[in-house]
C-alpha cells in the first residue's frame, strides 16, 4: 500500500497491513537532510527535498508544510528573524492592545512571501510523490495565532480582562485561515493540519469561549472543500479532549502529557482516528528500541486501534536515526501475530 491509501484507509476503519506511520520532523529532518533550519524554513524546495527523502528511508507515511508558527503572523505584520540553524525568533510587530486586534487586515496568501511558499510547497509535494504519500497542509489556529499577535502574557490577559475584542480578531483569523485553507486545499493537501498549540494551557472554559466553535467552522470548511482535517494541540488536552473529537477533526493528535486515549476512545466517530502518543524525549530519543515498540504498542492498544502511529509532538535533532527506524519498525509490526 501507499501512504496514501494506508492513511485513507486506515480512517475509514478498512484493512491495512499496517496503520500508518506519521511521526512529527522538522528540526529532525533538516538535520538528518544535511541542510539549515532557516532554508528549511524559507526555502520551499529544500524543505519538500527533506521531506521526501525522510519518508523514503524511514517508510513514513506522510509529508507537510510544518516548520514553524510564523507564516500567518508575518502576513499580519509580526517580524521574524531566522538564524542559520536555529528556530524562527519572533522579533516584534505585536499588535499594542487587545481592542487594537479588531483592525486586523485580511492579507493575501498569494502575496506574503511565507504563505505562498506554503503553496509552492504543496504543489511541489503534489509533483513529486503524486499519490503516494499523504499530503499535508497547515494553518495555525483562532487561539495560537492571537498569541502570536498579542505575545503571551498580553493575550492571556486578554482572555479574561478584553474577550469582545479577542473574539473579534478571533473572527479576522479564522477568516483568513479559511481563505489560506482553500488556496491548500487547490495546491495539492490531502489534508489540513490546524495547530492550535495554547488552548491546553486555557482550560475547557475559555477554550469553549475562544476556541471550540472556531476550530469546528475550520474543520467544517476543510471538509466542504473535500479535504481531511487534523487538529493538533501540544500539552496536556485531557480536560478538553472530548471537545476537539466534537470538532468534527478527521485526526486528534494526543500529546504524551495526556495520560490515556482509554477513556476517550468510544467518543471517537467511526472516521475518526488519534495520532500519538509516544514520548518525543524519554521514549523516542532516549530509549531503546524495546521501549520504543512497548510504547507503540500500548498507544495502539489504549486506542483500540484508533491510533496513527506518532509521537507526542515532534522528534526531537537528539533523536538517533536507529531509533527513529526503530519508531518506524514497531509502526510496521503492530500487526504480527
Amino acid at each position: 500500500m501507499t501512504g496514501l491509501e494506508r492513511t485513507l484507509s486506515f480512517l475509514k476503519g478498512e484493512h491495512v497491513d499496517h496503520p500508518p506511520f506519521h511521526p512529527i520532523i522538522m528540526r529532525w529532518a533538516a538535520q538528518y537532510a544535511g541542510i539549515k533550519y532557516r532554508d528549511f524554513c524559507l526555502d520551499p524546495f529544500s524543505k519538500c527535498g527533506a521531506m521526501i527523502r525522510c519518508a523514503n528511508d524511514f517508510n513514513i507515511d506522510w509529508v507537510t508544510v510544518m516548520s514553524d508558527p510564523w507564516a500567518e503572523a508575518s502576513a499580519f505584520g509580526i517580524m521574524v528573524e531566522y538564524p542559520e540553524n536555529n528556530l524562527p525568533i519572533d522579533k516584534g510587530g505585536h499588535l499594542p492592545d487587545a481592542r487594537s486586534s479588531s483592525f486586523l487586515k485580511h492579507w493575501d496568501p498569494i502575496g506574503n512571501i511565507r504563505c505562498n511558499n506554503r503553496l509552492i510547497e504543496l504543489r511541489e509535494f503534489r509533483k513529486s510523490v503524486g499519490n503516494d504519500l499523504f499530503i499535508v497542509g497547515w494553518i495555525e489556529g483562532p487561539v495560537a495565532e492571537y498569541v502570536d499577535l498579542r505575545g503571551v502574557s498580553n493575550a492571556s490577559l486578554d482572555f479574561l480582562l478584553e474577550p469582545e475584542s479577542v473574539e473579534k480578531a478571533m473572527d479576522i483569523i479564522v477568516k483568513c485561515d479559511m481563505d489560506f485553507i482553500s488556496h491548500q486545499i487547490r495546491a495539492g493537501a490531502h489534508c489540513i493540519g490546524i495547530g492550535d498549540a495554547f488552548c491546553s494551557q486555557i482550560g475547557p472554559e475559555l477554550y469553549n469561549q475562544f476556541a471550540f466553535s472556531r476550530q469546528k467552522k475550520l474543520v467544517e470548511h476543510i471538509h466542504s472543500e473535500g479535504a481531511l482535517a487534523k487538529l493538533h494541540i501540544c500539552g496536556n488536552t485531557e480536560s478538553i479532549l472530548k471537545y476537539m473529537i466534537q470538532t468534527g477533526a478527521d485526526i486528534v493528535d494526543i500529546d504524551h502529557l495526556v495520560p490515556s486515549m482509554k477513556d476517550f476512545e468510544s467518543l471517537l466517530s467511526s472516521r475518526q482516528v488519534f495520532s500519538g502518543k509516544s514520548d518525543p524525549v524519554s521514549i523516542v530519543q532516549d530509549g531503546t528500541p524495546e521501549m520504543i515498540k512497548r510504547s507503540v504498542n500500548d498507544d495502539f492498544s489504549n486506542a483500540n486501534g484508533r491510533c496513527i502511529v506518532s509521537a507526542g509532538c515532534e522528534i526531537t535533532p537528539g533523536t538517533t536515526c536507529e531509533n527513529m527506524m526503530a519508531f518506524s519498525i514497531a509502526a510496521m509490526d503492530l500487526f504480527e501475530k
